[in-house]
């Protein structure tokens, strides 16, 4: 895994942000190969890093309903 500053990624989205507790977080790096450009972080410092295409699937089942029962797993 390529470590990454992530303050040279551009900010996306913060998921939570209503405490200081280094919540999960998306970004888009630039300067990455095209198949690793989106970069979600946790809140335990890991990272995973795909395509946008791989991103736009994710969201298309999410919003398909498919990971609506995760959440209370």
């Amino acid at each position: 895994m390529t470590t990454t500053n992530v303050s040279a990624l551009q900010s996306v989205a913060t998921f939570c942000g209503n405490c200081n507790c280094g919540c999960p977080q998306l970004f888009v790096d630039p300067a990455a190969p095209v198949d690793r450009r989106i970069v979600l972080t946790d809140d335990f410092g890991q990272r995973v890093q795909m395509s946008a295409d791989q991103f736009a699937s994710l969201i298309e089942e999410a919003r398909a309903g498919k990971l609506d029962g995760v959440a209370t797993a």
